[in-house]
């Protein structure tokens, strides 16, 4: 098949939809970088953060997010964007797909871990120091990295079809049971990190009961409330950013063909992982105090580089 007519296959959008799917890729992009990459500065520039295993689990969402909005925002738009006579060949697109495939994996896997971190935070408090150590944290951040990779680039290692458009509708050159096996993994992950959060409300209502029992005068805030409305949104956004691009992928493996409507569908769906990679700083990074307190400490410290400067250049001048 030819790339002329690969490429009328899969890139189905119209001008009009070109225009508007390419000015939602730029903004969110644009936005998610710019919080993703200021998220990694004050990590990156703060010891303290550095230490903790948290917070290099915090850096690590935010270098994968980092790694999707590029690599998703640049081969998406030339895929779609692109004249039909552009090169579309097999290697290539497989090497770009799985370069983004790797960095939203990066970015699922990394939700779980921290679910994980949060876990094991709350219901091994006495023992969390000594089993969240900054070299096993940094262990399973290359194992998370190792393993993505390994998911993403599998149809580059032959896990293909031989024409683009052999198999999936959604996909060039993508085999239907890989796309089976890809959304039924992410959609583990995501039970995984639903059952993880769930464990963690359970046990801070435990123990708000717990102390209600022992001490009914004290009035105080329940945690357990707090704590589900935190997670609920976390599970909600992480769910709507989601579910609507695996179930196109499923429909994708289940039937036999996808109209051009349901293509476009999901190419515009397709942007809500973009999204979702703009929005995980802001639930699992901003809030923190920690992280509040070390972007003063990082504001301040510029202000004060700033002040030493024009004072400098005044005194050269005079």
């Amino acid at each position: 098949m030819t790339n002329s007519s690969c490429k009328n296959v899969y890139a189905v959008l119209n001008s009009t939809e070109k225009v508007a799917i390419g000015t939602i890729c730029v903004l969110i992009a644009l936005l998610s970088l710019l919080v993703n990459v200021f998220i990694l500065a004050v990590i990156g520039c703060s010891r303290n953060l550095r230490k903790h295993p948290s917070y290099l689990f915090m850096g690590n969402l935010a270098l994968a997010d980092t790694i999707a909005c590029s690599c998703f925002t640049i081969n998406f738009l030339e895929f779609h964007l692109s004249k039909p006579g552009n090169s579309f060949e097999k290697t290539q697109y497989l090497l770009k797909l799985g370069a983004v495939t790797m960095a939203f994996t990066g970015s699922v896997g990394s939700l779980l871990v921290m679910a994980a971190d949060r876990y094991h935070a709350i219901y091994k408090v006495s023992t969390y120091k000594v089993l969240v150590t900054r070299k096993r944290a940094l262990m399973a951040i290359v194992t998370l990295w190792v393993t993505a990779a390994l998911i993403s680039f599998l149809p580059l290692m032959g896990w293909n079809c031989p024409t683009c458009q052999s198999c999936s509708d959604l996909f060039p050159y993508v085999n239907h049971n890989y796309l089976a096996f890809f959304a039924s993994l992410v959609l583990v992950v995501i039970v995984l990190i639903l059952v993880a959060y769930a464990l963690i409300v359970w046990m801070a209502h435990k123990h708000d009961a717990n102390l209600s029992a022992e001490h009914p005068e004290l009035a105080r805030m329940r945690v357990d409330i707090h704590l589900a409305k935190t997670f609920s949104c976390v599970l909600l956004i992480l769910l709507v950013c989601w579910l609507p691009v695996l179930f196109f992928m499923m429909t994708d493996v289940v039937t036999k063909g996808l109209s051009r409507a349901q293509q476009k569908a999901f190419a515009f769906c397709s942007t809500l992982c973009l999204l979702n990679s703009g929005i995980n700083p802001l639930l699992y990074t901003l809030r923190c105090r920690e992280l509040r307190a070390a972007l003063k400490s990082l504001v301040a410290g510029l202000r004060r580089c700033n002040g030493c400067s024009s004072q400098l250049v005044t005194n050269t001048s005079v």
